[in-house]
């Protein structure tokens, strides 16, 4: 009887929710057409290896609200997984897509019983577990939830909680993340925080809780907690403040202490009143009080409110590219593609501009926001474009945020998770970022200041560049990944190179761009692969280009030589000529689409995903090849491979991305591919022409004009571009520049099912 009751109580919950939906304010234009928000599908990715998740969070906006499972795994890096049936509580902090887990801060669980909190389990493991690690069974609160009872839209999370019975929604602004509760009539009304919980590398340090004596117009308040979790992992020094403010008086608090330390509380409230609790959170890195100011104590916005404003902020920036086309479920792939290349990076600085250093220096951003979860290896490629292209002012916040950094680590940064340099993954992939942005236009920051922490980072010791330097190349037995870095400092020097041009630097751009030249010295000819090569000039043997190793003993990066030998993309014709010419280029690029896509080895990296023959799409190196062939004069097979790829690695259901997300740079490579263009060289500033997927795509762009793409007779099997027009003029070649996109115009392809040489 009773659970005949739940269900019809959820179902009604439900129905609420459904009559609650956002309001749109009726247009002429919508009248027409659905909000572009209804096409973004947060779920996918949270399923095979996309490691995204499905929570409340706006467009780089200082809190990500999300579900969080419970399990310490490389699946669950953004703390929930779409097999998974349980959840433990819902964190402030979620990481988009990363290969590495951590965050999920400050962890709240509505529930409707008292709870002993002795038996809580921090989830510490020394090292990164590779085998998924449940610590569920230490968690005497978690419940069950079942996917038909759980909703994700932009902006907005929801969720029946079947244990507790309790239907939970979440939203966000950019720095206050709000969580509404629906208790069962007459039921206690209660939340857990749990402040000792940790995935993967994360462990917790130290960890403090207590009821504020905020006083709000004199009156003391009763309902807003403080504290701290300060804790190490894979950002080192990690210190995070909150401040919490419940909708009604806490009328009981239990607190349990875990080594002269409060973990974890639990708040009572009254339950006679009403059967909804509001929670709001924020955050600083900062201190409590900075906390509370990002709170708002005179925010009187309704939770309806906050929702509505985040749905609204999501459609603006999602309308900065507007598609047509007939086919729903392309609609679908590509905003959420647009939704999960803005999620990340994310908003570190407070309200008053203040965010802390890795070494607890409070520095202050004046006239720019600080951000963090900085995937520079990833983003360089097509994320960060998109941002520059869209976002211009965001693209000049980050580059700021990294000068900043710079000033305590005293080179650029390479992988900055909340403050901290993590040095994590190859290269220096900031450099790309702030020269892409400085040559389209960019120029919000310190450039000189800028060009000389460059030309610092690439002149140190540090990260195998002592051998860079000494061989002009980094030999296998001095360094591991050592083709991968080399190729990849190859590219940094050009592009140091380029911004040394840009500023009258002419002595360092010849030395620059001489040394950019690295990649040659480890192509081998006779088997057309960038080998490993010893300080005595030997290559690596035996070799296997479809052997990996991950990230030991290895001399590439999550890979093998086939997906790494072709990162020359500031010279492909350099690349191409090293081949003997276009022929037999072309032939050995197109064996990479077309090989056996067997992997060798007794440690393969997990990353490489995706693949077609062994083009691996599920991971970063690989982005750039299919349009290798436009410099090779073959663009038809540019067409075809890319085609290929969007058809195959993209789709509608949880496991609709091929690979890790990577904070946006798998979905940024769907944006940009399916309306015809890509940043094969981001800091080239032109653009490489593909095959466009709809009919007519146009980019709204920040200086108020626009440009069109238009495909005329496009379909699945004419995929192929015929003739192309640019403002009605014969437009011949398959590159763009950035400059002409910017003044405006259209662009007008007319597609066709056989190649067009």
């Amino acid at each position: 009887m009773r659970k005949k009751h739940i269900t019809s109580l959820a179902f009604l919950g439900l129905m609420i929710a459904s009559c609650n939906e956002v309001k749109q304010p009726v247009t002429e234009q919508q009248t027409e057409q659905k909000p572009l928000t209804s096409f973004v599908n947060p779920f996918i990715g949270t399923g095979g290896h996309g490691h995204t998740y499905p929570g409340a969070a706006v467009p780089f906006g200082q809190l990500q609200v999300s579900p969080v499972n419970g399990i310490s795994g490389w699946d669950w890096c953004s703390g929930y997984h779409h097999s998974d049936s349980l959840v433990i509580g819902f964190g402030h902090l979620s990481l988009s897509g990363t290969g590495i887990g951590d965050l999920n801060d400050i962890l709240l669980m509505p529930v409707n019983k008292e709870y002993d909190l002795s038996q809580l389990s921090t989830g510490k493991e020394d090292q990164y577990p590779k085998a998924a690690l449940d610590f569920r069974n230490q968690v005497p609160y978690k419940s069950r939830y079942s996917h038909q009872n759980e909703k994700a839209e932009p902006g907005y999370y929801q969720v029946f909680l079947e244990d507790p019975e309790v239907n939970v929604e979440l939203t966000a602004d950019q720095y206050v993340g709000v969580h509404k509760y629906t208790f069962q009539k007459g039921d206690m009304q209660s939340v857990i925080l749990n402040l000792g919980f940790a995935i993967n590398w994360d462990n917790p340090t130290e960890m403090s809780i207590r009821q504020s004596d905020q006083k709000l117009d004199g009156q003391n308040v009763g309902n807003i907690i403080t504290g701290y979790r300060f804790s190490t992992g894979w950002a080192k020094n990690q210190k995070v403040f909150f401040a919490i403010k419940f909708s009604k008086p806490i009328k009981k608090i239990e607190l349990h202490q875990n080594e002269k330390q409060i973990s974890s509380g639990q708040f009572f409230f009254d339950e006679t009143t009403n059967e909804e609790l509001e929670v709001r959170v924020a955050l600083s890195s900062v201190s409590e009080d900075d906390a509370l100011d990002n709170l708002d104590l005179n925010d009187n916005r309704s939770f309806a409110e906050i929702r509505q404003k985040a749905h609204d902020t999501w459609e603006k920036h999602l309308s900065s590219i507007e598609i047509e086309t007939s086919v729903d479920s392309l609609k679908t792939i590509f905003y959420t593609a647009l939704y999960h290349a803005q999620v990340a990076p994310v908003t570190f600085s407070d309200k008053s501009g203040k965010f802390r250093q890795q070494n607890d220096e409070i520095y202050t951003a004046k006239d720019f926001t600080a951000y963090s979860t900085l995937s520079l290896w990833d983003t360089f490629r097509a994320e960060n474009p998109l941002i520059t292209l869209l976002q211009p002012k965001v693209s000049s916040d980050i580059i700021n945020s990294m000068l900043a950094y710079s000033d305590v680590i005293q080179k650029l940064p390479v992988w900055t998770l909340y403050g901290n340099e993590t040095d994590c993954m190859t290269g220096y992939h900031s450099i790309p970022v702030i020269v892409e942005a400085y040559l389209k236009g960019v120029r919000s920051f310190d450039a000189e200041k800028a060009y000389q922490m460059m030309k610092k980072t690439m002149m140190g010791d540090e990260r195998g560049l002592k051998f860079y330097k000494q061989y002009g190349y980094i030999p296998y037995d001095k360094w591991d990944e050592s083709v991968t870095i080399t190729l990849e400092y190859a590219y940094d020097d050009w592009c140091v190179a380029q911004m040394a041009k840009a500023l009258g630097k002419t002595d360092d751009y010849e030395f620059f761009m001489k040394r950019s030249e690295a990649y040659k010295h480890l192509f081998d000819p006779a088997t057309g692969f960038m080998r490993g090569k010893s300080a005595s000039g030997k290559w690596r043997e035996p070799f296997d280009p479809k052997h990996s190793n991950h990230r030991e003993a290895t001399d590439y990066t999550e890979g093998n030589a086939w997906q790494h030998s072709w990162f020359v993309p500031h010279n492909p014709s350099g690349l191409i000529n090293a081949f003997g010419g276009n022929e037999p280029f072309v032939a050995h690029l197109e064996k990479l689409f077309t090989e056996s896509s067997e992997i060798t080895g007794d440690n393969v990296s997990a990353d490489i995903t995706g693949l077609i023959g062994q083009y691996a799409h599920g991971n970063e190196p690989s982005h750039h090849i299919a349009y290798l062939f436009n410099k090779a004069g073959m663009p038809h097979r540019t067409q075809y491979w890319v085609n290929e790829i969007l058809k195959t690695q993209y789709n509608t259901t949880p496991n609709g991305l091929a690979g890790n997300e990577d904070c946006g740079q798998m979905s940024a490579w769907y944006v940009w591919s399916s309306i015809g263009l890509y940043p094969m060289n981001p800091a080239s500033g032109e653009y490489e022409i593909g095959r466009p997927l709809f009919p007519k795509a146009k980019i709204n762009l920040p200086n108020g004009k626009t440009f069109t793409i238009i495909a005329e007779n496009v379909s699945a099997e004419n995929m192929y571009i015929q003739s192309a027009t640019l403002n009605g003029q014969l437009f011949e070649g398959f590159t763009i520049s950035d400059e002409t996109l910017k003044k405006g115009g259209e662009l007008k392809f007319v597609m066709g099912a056989k190649p067009k040489r």
